[in-house]
């Protein structure tokens, strides 16, 4: 089952972010893809924003992995669009993504192997100047069960 939201503004994609971080627990794990400039990085700031992240959350392109700590747990953002499934194995990203925080992974295609079975997917497409269609594909019970409490709430369609 595929899940969509329209962001008409950038408001609306800080507001769909900061729902999905409401739902988020130790081991959670949301996957970004868009094209370059279609608000993986607005999108995560606001993640990390409503899960308490006091420092400035910008994109980790060149040092792949940036670490912080939230409200209640760390926030790990990830962007592995130029590495190697080697370099993934030396960093050692499976205890970020298996570990006690929420890991945000930007580019995930790059490197299906290194993803969990368990996940949610969500794909930024632009659909204008501000306007963005935002899928969220689900996988695993949790993430359904996300997704549906916020299609019950109006939020999704």
């Amino acid at each position: 089952m595929v899940y969509t939201f329209y962001s008409n503004s950038e408001q609306d994609t800080v507001a769909l972010a900061q729902s999905i971080a409401e739902c988020a627990v130790p081991g959670t794990v949301v996957t970004l893809e868009g094209d370059l400039g279609a608000g993986k990085t607005r999108f995560s700031q606001a993640v990390g924003k409503a899960l308490g992240v006091k420092q400035v959350v910008n994109s980790p392109t060149f040092t792949i992995i940036k670490e912080y700590q939230g409200a209640t747990m760390p926030f790990y953002h990830m962007d592995i669009y130029r590495i190697s499934q080697e370099e993934a194995d030396e960093l050692g990203l499976d205890d970020y993504i298996y570990g006690e925080g929420v890991t945000l992974i930007e580019w995930p295609s790059k490197m299906p192997d290194l993803l969990p079975e368990e996940r949610l997917a969500i794909e930024i497409s632009a659909a204008g100047p501000t306007e963005r269609e935002i899928s969220l594909h689900p996988y695993g019970t949790p993430y359904t069960e996300w997704c549906e409490r916020l299609k019950a709430e109006g939020v999704l369609t």
